[in-house]
């Protein structure tokens, strides 16, 4: 924890009093109470849909609450605008990280904020000395005028939090920030994070890892279905009452029974090689070899960036490969569109929900289509069956705790949870042979989780074959028959998931130990 738990004198940093906020059709917040003291680490939990980011956003000034006041620091406040939320102090950490890659770390944390000259043109050493303070108090080492697209996703995170400070934000709120991070990153992320509460900054946390919220947090504020219900701290909680506190429900265990993995290949990637996108670059996949069998789920483990991306929109047919061989159910695909693969039994849980999974201004009913136009029960040759389309949605809906009034409602109103139910419920409802998931549990509270872990385990024992890309150590070695470790476009190491720890995979992921060979 921050160390700053005992009580302090004088005003809240934040006060959020009967804050509410609706949306056509649905009540986001209701009533919302939220004391947030300064210098400590404050986390919000709750279920998918329980309001916690558009109560954030109120906050920044993206929405106005309908109802309610805004304290910050003993005055209160009518944001309408973010830019009005930063002049007051307040900056906020997306969870989709908001940088330009071909910027330099310079560029992004100063564009829209840039400093100028008497001739009005960009003072970049002033930028840079001022950046370089604030780095040396985070404890951040990386170069400046650095690339963001050399950068891992931990350094990344750091220039998020960077572009927040420079802006001079005293108040930080954090929307997920673990969610792609390793053990080791974790870590650097709260000694960064304690550093701040020490220099007197205040940091709002939103989380799903309970562990972490236990472990760094001072004090605990509960949602649950829009507005608050427990506020409390670390001291006089466990796991398993927050989880109840959460969702009314034990946390989830990952781990199952023994099962049996069966004879036949259903995928199988022999000596890939990818190019990487960027011009004269090594390669970005470099010999790779994957097997998996049917009733078998192989986890993959590294820190985004390392060819996971690459590796499925190659299986998929969505990037030229240079040389190797990959075959579903024995049959090779290089002569195969994306389109055929999904036909022969490809399914595939995005890495991007927003980017790659959802139209996200179309109607749920549409999004529950995507992927299956093929699909007899749904189609009358090239006309589509709406009405069977929405029923169709509605069972996926249920059988998946999507949060919604309805299959009308477009998927940009869901909360992020909700929509990542939404395109795992879609992926499998399509009774796939194999079953490409990438981070199908990211931004999900403990009940979806659970629910998604019991449904791959179903489909796993009725023969699907899974590769599961994800960020999660504990889901990685609780759902996985074998886990590789993937590190700079190579396999790096075949780890038993009896014996594997986090620790362990953190230490192969960030290039510890690597083994060559197989």
């Amino acid at each position: 924890m921050s160390g700053n738990s005992e009580s302090q004198s004088g005003p809240l940093a934040v006060e959020l009093h009967r804050i509410s906020k609706s949306f056509p059709g649905v009540i986001a917040n209701y009533a919302i109470e939220l004391m947030v003291r300064p210098g400590t680490i404050h986390a919000i939990v709750g279920e998918n849909g329980a309001g916690k980011s558009t109560l954030m956003k109120t906050l920044y000034g993206m929405h106005q609450p309908d109802d309610g006041t805004i304290t910050v620091n003993g005055h209160a406040v009518q944001f309408k605008t973010p830019t009005e939320a930063i002049a007051a102090g307040i900056g906020m950490v997306h969870q989709h990280f908001m940088l330009a890659d071909n910027l330099t770390i310079i560029e992004n944390i100063i564009l829209g904020a840039e400093p100028t000259d008497n001739r009005g043109r960009i003072n970049f050493g002033v930028a840079r000395e001022r950046i370089e303070v604030l780095m040396a108090s985070l404890g951040a080492t990386f170069d400046p005028g650095t690339n963001v697209s050399e950068l891992g996703v931990g350094q990344r995170q750091r220039v998020e939090i960077l572009k927040v400070l420079y802006r001079g934000a005293k108040i930080l709120i954090l929307d997920e920030p673990t969610a792609v991070l390793v053990p080791q990153e974790v870590e650097e992320l709260f000694e960064t994070l304690k550093r701040l509460v020490l220099d007197g900054s205040t940091v709002i946390f939103i989380s799903h890892k309970l562990d972490e919220v236990l472990t760094y947090c001072d004090e605990i504020t509960v949602m649950r279905q829009g507005t608050t219900v427990a506020h409390t701290t670390p001291a006089q909680v466990d796991r398993r009452t927050l989880a109840q506190l959460m969702v009314g429900s034990d946390l989830p265990d990952p781990s199952g029974r023994e099962t049996e993995v069966g004879e036949d290949i259903l995928l199988q990637v022999s000596g890939l090689n990818v190019a990487s996108e960027i011009p004269g670059a090594k390669l970005a996949l470099q010999n790779i070899n994957i097997t998996v069998h049917s009733g078998e789920i192989v986890g993959i483990a590294g820190v985004e960036g390392n060819g996971q991306f690459e590796l499925c929109e190659a299986i998929l047919g969505l990037r030229p490969k240079l040389s190797g061989t990959i075959s579903v159910d024995s049959s090779e695909l290089s002569e195969s569109d994306t389109r055929t693969r999904r036909e022969m039994g490809l399914s595939y849980i995005a890495f991007d929900r927003h980017r790659e999974g959802l139209l996200l201004d179309a109607p749920l009913w549409e999004n529950t289509f995507l992927g299956r136009e093929e699909n007899a029960t749904l189609t009358a040759g090239p006309f589509m069956k709406n009405r069977s389309i929405e029923a169709d949605s509605r069972v996926i809906i249920e059988r998946f705790g999507v949060l919604t009034p309805s299959e009308q409602v477009p998927a940009f109103a869901l909360s992020g949870g909700n929509q990542q139910k939404l395109v795992v419920g879609r992926e499998m409802a399509s009774n796939p042979k194999i079953l490409l998931a990438a981070h199908p549990t990211r931004g999900v509270d403990v009940g979806a989780q659970s629910a998604i872990w019991d449904e791959l385990r179903i489909a796993r024992d009725r023969g699907l074959a899974v590769l599961l890309i994800s960020a999660d150590l504990e889901e990685l070695i609780g759902l996985s028959d074998r886990i590789l470790v993937m590190f700079d476009g190579h396999i790096t190491a075949e780890l038993d998931p009896n014996t594997a720890t986090p620790e362990m995979l953190g230490t192969y992921m960030t290039g510890g130990e690597i083994v060559t060979s197989l």
